[in-house]
């Protein structure tokens, strides 16, 4: 099998807007695999992970809307979860499948924490990467000092240095792993600069005010399916006092802890992966 590049209309507050997606595995397949990336991230980030799964799993991995290959909104004030899990749902209705079991890593996670708590929702099994219903003032802040702050760079090579440095939190990554993160999350300028591939105006609502902890248990309480919870052993964003709650509360999650990363594991390395299918297999 390989991947195939798609797209779904979705309709938002100034009119409809295009979502690209990628999808794996035979479109038949018995089972699909929702997979959402974090905030400033794209769908390409699971071409590893997706390609060793698509042997079980029809697997979707959208561009959240200003992210990738999906299209900028007109304002950066409707980057926000409602509007995100609107276009999740159509979607979710172009896939046609009755059931879905959901990754979703720091934004992606929280996208599916929140759908989990719809009534009629599809999910069934619910894997969250590195994010929990509490989220520290101080890891926001520090989220939003580069969100939407990125310069241009030279070439791709110049921005793959700045994703290594940003991103050094998501473990220990190949070099072709680090060169595909910037061959995928690229776009290229007039002039023949290239930036990265999103809308900095995603970062418009960190900036519009003080930031402060956000406190989302009342979601996390009204959650029903099973749900496996990874953590980067020293992430600043799911601390490990919450991660240990969410085994407690609402779906009383599983918890695996992953070494040598922080905020959030990649899940490029095969140990990682494993931990995944591990869990949907069960």
């Amino acid at each position: 099998m390989s991947m195939k590049e798609k797209s779904v209309h979705c309709l938002g507050k100034a009119g409809f807007h295009q979502i690209a997606y990628t999808e794996w595995g035979a479109p038949e397949a018995a089972r699909t695999l929702i997979c959402v990336h974090g905030l400033t991230r794209n769908g390409r980030d699971f071409d590893t992970l997706a390609s060793a799964l698509e042997d079980q799993y029809r697997i979707i991995c959208p561009d959240v809307v200003g992210r990738g290959k999906s299209d900028w909104l007109q304002s950066g004030s409707e980057y926000q979860n409602p509007n995100y899990l609107a276009d999740l749902a159509t979607l979710l209705a172009k896939t046609g499948a009755r059931e879905v079991d959901w990754l979703g890593t720091s934004m992606g996670g929280i996208l599916g924490m929140l759908m989990a708590t719809v009534p009629g929702n599809p999910i069934k099994r619910l894997i969250i990467n590195d994010v929990g219903p509490f989220l520290p003032k101080a890891a926001l802040e520090r989220i939003a000092s580069y969100t939407g702050n990125a310069p241009d760079f030279d070439d791709l090579a110049a921005l793959e240095s700045y994703l290594r440095d940003v991103h050094a939190t998501f473990g220990d990554l190949t070099d072709g792993q680090w060169r595909h993160m910037a061959e995928t999350s690229h776009r290229t300028l007039e002039g023949g600069k290239v930036a990265l591939a999103y809308d900095p105006a995603i970062g418009d609502n960190f900036r519009a005010g003080p930031l402060d902890d956000v406190d989302m248990w009342g979601f996390w309480d009204l959650i029903r399916c099973p749900t496996l919870v990874l953590r980067g052993e020293t992430s600043d964003l799911l601390r490990q006092e919450d991660a240990e709650a969410m085994t407690q509360r609402g779906p009383k999650a599983e918890l695996v802890e992953i070494p040598g990363c922080g905020h959030a594991p990649a899940l490029m390395a095969a140990d990682q992966i494993a931990i995944v299918r591990d869990w949907l297999n069960r």
